[in-house]
């Protein structure tokens, strides 16, 4: 009797584990619409319906650096049906410059690391120095007269900021943008705003377009989507590399059947080669299949905090 009710009891427990997802799962990008972090969250979301068998919907919670809509997903069910596409910035950098009212590496599942892409130092087209070196010539000088957009404090591109100028002993000002990074590139392209340090989803397009002027990307390798741009090193500033990453997490206590079914999802989605197509358009790397675990997500993203709360905090950047 015992082991027929144990049977029936694994029976429900795996039929309630294959009905998941019964309903929609929504993935909350910590950024406004239309910018690059947006842009590749809809992108995987798309090709993670088929495998999931319900639809991805991508709710956009911006504002603090990221840290309001991943806040949201820290407090969220943990059932399985919000998920988070952090990065670089949320799920490493926020930690060293807030006070944040949730623990990186202790209230979230990780579930797949996405994809990366090197940050681009870009500048409006009229700008007359046409290689990195005369740039840096140019902001020397002019001190205190250039202008960088930014997402504002803590985000990707201020902290790339705060490294260049003390890489080349220059001083600018930061114009920070609450929208993101899509309305900076867009004062970027009219002349409004001087230079960016930004993302490769986002500048690419305009550097394709002749719209902005490219100068280097902060990599030790040039990017495939766009072998013409140099690296730092190769344009005289040696060292200033910075990888910006894409992931999907989950709130803690997502069962370990769920995150395997979102796993799967995004392994599925990153092996399509329409998404694969799609991602690398706009300057996006996917990580190789063994790093598309959970467990190489967590050893990645602990690297990463390792590496960088130091350097963060030596240098004394702070959200303001």
């Amino acid at each position: 009797m015992s082991s027929r009710s144990d049977l029936l009891l694994g029976s429900i427990a795996i039929a309630s584990a294959q009905s998941y997802p019964s309903r929609p799962v929504t993935m909350v990008v910590p950024f406004a619409a239309g910018g690059p972090a947006d842009t590749i969250g809809r992108i995987v979301a798309e090709g993670m319906r088929a495998p999931l068998g319900q639809p991805v919907v991508v709710e956009n919670v911006a504002g603090a650096s990221g840290t309001i809509g991943v806040g949201r997903v820290a407090a969220a069910p943990a059932d399985g049906y919000t998920s988070v596409l952090g990065n670089w910035a949320t799920h490493v950098l926020n930690g060293a410059m807030f006070a944040l009212r949730y623990d990186l590496r202790e209230d979230f599942e990780p579930v797949a690391l996405v994809s990366s892409d090197p940050l681009l130092i870009v500048a409006r087209k009229t700008m007359p120095a046409d290689n990195l070196k005369d740039f840096v010539a140019w902001l020397k000088a002019n001190p205190d007269r250039a202008t960088q957009g930014t997402t504002g404090a803590g985000g990707i591109s201020t902290v790339g900021g705060m490294f260049f100028r003390r890489a080349t002993g220059t001083q600018f000002r930061f114009v920070p943008y609450r929208g993101g990074l899509g309305p900076a590139m867009q004062d970027l392209i009219s002349g409004q705003i001087d230079f960016m340090i930004d993302t490769a989803a986002n500048s690419l397009p305009q550097v394709r377009a002749g719209t902005i002027k490219a100068y280097a990307l902060t990599a030790n390798i040039r990017l495939p989507a766009a072998p013409d741009i140099p690296t730092v090193d190769e344009a005289g500033l040696s060292g200033l590399h910075a990888l910006n990453w894409q992931a999907l997490f989950v709130p803690k206590g997502t069962s370990k059947e769920a995150v395997a079914r979102l796993n799967s999802a995004v392994v599925i989605a990153l092996a399509d080669p329409a998404v694969r197509r799609r991602l690398a358009d706009i300057g996006q790397e996917i990580f190789p299949s063994e790093q598309q675990t959970e467990q190489a997500l967590a050893v990645y993203q602990k690297a990463e905090i390792e590496k960088w709360w130091p350097i963060v905090r030596e240098a004394n950047i702070k959200a303001e």
